[in-house]
């Protein structure tokens, strides 16, 4: 006796289901990348902008790689917008590994100077910042993976 069409149609429509759903569960536990600074070089400069060249260094902390097409952020210093920057030269960062890559970064110092100025003179000796912005994927599941990372830097 055979098993009625219909039958396999649903045992084969609840199989495709079951596995698309797999890989979403299998994508929800994705991390983000974390993002940290190794060099900055002044490009130009002038009291209302200042353009730089910013080496990144991006971590993987997921297992399989991350095949990066772009990135952009902004970074945020007491809730103001200190600078933003963009990269879209495409890169792979290994399973639980690291990579490097250059971009731009256009920054706006005078309301962050104007504000600690604001403070009474006194030097700050941290800097708090927030990180924000996301990583564009050339391939897979999911294309964007947005990042926000809190963090601070000794002023010494």
């Amino acid at each position: 006796m055979g098993i009625p069409e219909a039958r396999i149609r649903r045992a084969l429509c609840a199989s495709v289901l079951l596995g698309v759903l797999a890989g979403c569960a299998s994508t929800a536990s994705f991390e983000p990348p974390r993002l940290s600074v190794v060099t900055m070089k002044v490009q130009s400069a002038d009291l209302f902008s200042q353009r730089l060249l910013v080496r990144m260094r991006v971590t993987n902390p997921n297992d399989r790689e991350l095949p990066v097409k772009g990135l952009s952020y902004r970074i945020e210093v007491d809730e103001a917008e200190l600078a933003q920057g963009a990269s879209n030269a495409p890169f792979t960062v290994p399973p639980l590994g690291e990579a490097e890559f250059d971009m731009q970064l256009t920054a706006n110092l005078a309301p962050t100077i104007m504000k600690f100025l604001g403070r009474g003179g006194s030097t700050p000796k941290k800097l708090d910042y927030r990180l924000i912005g996301k990583v564009s994927l050339a391939s897979g599941l999911v294309r964007s993976i947005p990042f926000d990372e809190r963090g601070s830097v000794d002023l010494k």
